[in-house]
């Protein structure tokens, strides 16, 4: 078995796996990364693209937001839109001048790859029996099989980034963790369509049907949801059948009308919120969808794996400079203050956009809470600032 000693381990190479051995690169900290998918597999994976400012601005702030700043597309606001007409929340009016970019996580991954690689990186992609042990001792392991050779990393610390079905939870004892979780009783129908998106900023619309939303990966490429059971059969969904169901829920009275185009991709996605407390075990710490899980309405999953990076890094940084472990002790309660706010923006939002369990008080007062939000400008604000993302706690 080859050994390999390092500082950090990190086990994923996500969004929160690879920008953690960024970041880490650039403070002088050594780090080794393990994924069990190709490289092509990683920069290929098509997931949501919603960056708030502070991720936006991290991104940048640590060289590799080049291609971001020249590709993606800046948003100001998002439009709500239900009884057939439209509202915009603009952002920058209500946050100070905040705004988002919409950048798909897989162009995220793809230049953080290229980042670290010409760093000098060590990252084994398509890794086999991955393992984590010695949690308890000073000098935990990561074993792997890699190009059909035994191997295993000795560190200090191992990041756990392998995503909620990875294995670094489940590795805790599970007396040592909490688990809180939330299946809703619906789920989201999502499609790819080759054609121009037909708003300038996202719209979510809550419709007697259910719910919709339209996004953009591109100016050439559409990315649109709406709302079925969570046990769809997705061969029951013709592509004319699903445009058919969304000209239906996005149907108004303002002479807007929705394009459409060849469906590339379309996929079900479950949706449910989930946390464990804590996010860290001895000298294994759970960084991203490894601890928690939002529902996508909020646009929160990718920007929480950024903000507990940061908080990481930055507690590893007072570590190995000053000796500090204060921060690393509270690295839990730190992140988990912004995954429980993030928790409940992302449970508000759902509950307001979706068709809930038939109710019709419980269907009256969502609306009452539509009309408020675009009525009154300090909820406007409430979901402003919560949307383009809340300040770190560093900041």
């Amino acid at each position: 078995m080859e050994r390999i000693r390092t500082q950090v381990g990190i086990v994923g190479a996500g969004p929160a796996g690879l920008l953690l051995g960024h970041l880490l690169h650039l403070q002088g900290i050594e780090s080794v990364e393990i994924e069990n998918r190709s490289r092509e597999y990683c920069e290929s994976r098509i997931r949501a693209g919603v960056l708030e400012h502070g991720t936006a601005e991290t991104l940048a702030q640590s060289g590799v937001g080049e291609r971001m700043k020249r590709e993606g597309l800046v948003h100001h606001g998002i439009y709500l839109r239900f009884r057939r007409r439209s509202h915009h929340i603009h952002f920058p009016e209500l946050t100070g001048g905040k705004s988002i970019m919409v950048y798909g996580q897989h162009e995220v991954v793809k230049d953080l790859i290229a980042a670290r690689l010409s760093a000098g990186a060590r990252i084994f992609f398509d890794v086999e029996e991955t393992s984590v042990g010695g949690l308890e001792n000073a000098t935990p392991w990561i074993r792997f099989r890699a190009g059909g050779r035994d191997q295993e990393i000795v560190c200090d610390f191992i990041a756990g980034c392998d995503g909620f079905h990875g294995m670094c939870r489940p590795a805790i004892p599970p007396q040592a963790l909490r688990a809180h979780e939330h299946v809703f009783p619906f789920a989201w129908l999502g499609i790819l369509a080759s054609v121009e998106p037909s708003s300038d900023e996202l719209i979510y619309a809550r419709h007697e049907r259910g719910f919709a939303l339209l996004s953009m990966r591109s100016p050439q490429v559409s990315r649109l949801y709406l709302q079925c059971a969570p046990d769809e059969e997705l061969e029951a969904w013709s592509d004319a059948r699903i445009w058919a169901e969304l000209q239906a829920r996005f149907a108004n009275d303002e002479g807007w009308t929705l394009r459409e185009g060849p469906i590339t991709q379309k996929g079900v996605t479950a949706m449910r919120a989930f946390l464990t407390e804590p996010m860290q075990y001895r000298r294994l710490f759970l960084l991203g969808d490894a601890a928690h899980i939002v529902p996508p309405t909020g646009a929160k999953g990718l920007n929480l794996a950024v903000a507990d990076v940061r908080v990481f890094a930055r507690a590893l940084d007072a570590f190995y400079k000053h000796g500090r472990t204060d921060l690393l002790e509270r690295y839990s309660e730190t992140c988990l203050r912004r995954v429980w706010k993030a928790e409940r923006f992302s449970n508000w939002m759902t509950t307001m956009l979706h068709l809930g369990n038939g109710s019709e008080f419980i269907e009256s007062l969502h609306m009452a809470e539509l009309d408020y939000v675009t009525s009154s400008r300090a909820a406007m604000t409430t979901l402003a600032e919560n949307y383009v993302g809340l300040p770190y706690e560093d900041e």
